[in-house]
């Protein structure tokens, strides 16, 4: 098994993938590969830093961890492979984002589109073992995933950060919210959307955000 981090990256997190924590999270996550169903796919598991380079990031939407059953994550957070059942929190982003810009609600839930466009895609953890919800938290990945957050910091000006939940919203210590946007609001699972998620209208801010700081915005 090979975890492959694009040369894009490479530069700004070559320290942390060098340290003793994140060689201990390969290790384990080798012998899970081979004894267990693990998702995503190696090949996979970086595919958020592969369709968005850190120099194209525009916004940042933060989940915990990937979809548990198969053909479901691909490596974005909220986002399946395409030919899968849209699962239910991505559902509810799709139900407003269409009550907020007055856009179709799309059949597909795989969200390359965005990446491409510079939404970067982030799970705090990068890896879940088949039925097993959260399984590899605690392995290693949250203290990586910090670090991605905190460069994108750093680099990157006028970024828009979508905190969705508890979970999401404790990271905001890590993020310089005199230099980008940050926006909360309860989690979009059905447990949580009517609590404040949905009329929360963060797309809309997102690319007004972006229009006033000369950014070309997002084609939800």
């Amino acid at each position: 098994m090979k975890l492959i981090l694009p040369s894009n990256w490479r530069s700004y997190l070559h320290e942390e993938v060098s340290k003793p924590s994140f060689k201990d999270l390969v290790r384990a996550l080798t012998l899970a590969y081979k004894n267990r169903i693990v998702y995503p796919t190696p090949e996979n598991v970086f595919n958020a830093f592969k369709l968005t380079p850190l120099g194209n990031i525009k916004v940042v939407i933060l989940g915990q961890d990937p979809y548990h059953g198969e053909d479901q994550a691909h490596g974005l957070s909220f986002s399946v492979l395409n030919g899968t059942k849209v699962p239910p929190s991505l559902r509810n982003i799709y139900k407003e984002l269409a009550a907020d810009i007055d856009v179709g609600i799309p059949t597909s839930g795989n969200l390359e589109q965005w990446a491409a466009q510079g939404v970067f895609l982030l799970n705090s953890t990068l890896t879940v073992e088949d039925g097993q919800a959260g399984f590899h938290q605690g392995w290693g990945w949250e203290i990586f995933t910090d670090e991605v957050i905190r460069v994108i910091s750093q680099e990157q000006p006028h970024v828009v950060f979508l905190l969705w939940g508890k979970f999401a919203q404790e990271k905001a210590n890590l993020i310089d919210d005199s230099k980008h946007l940050l926006l909360k609001a309860p989690h979009p699972s059905p447990l949580s959307a009517h609590r404040g998620f949905f009329g929360c209208k963060h797309f809309s801010q997102a690319n007004e955000y972006l229009r006033k700081n000369n950014i070309e915005p997002i084609r939800w």
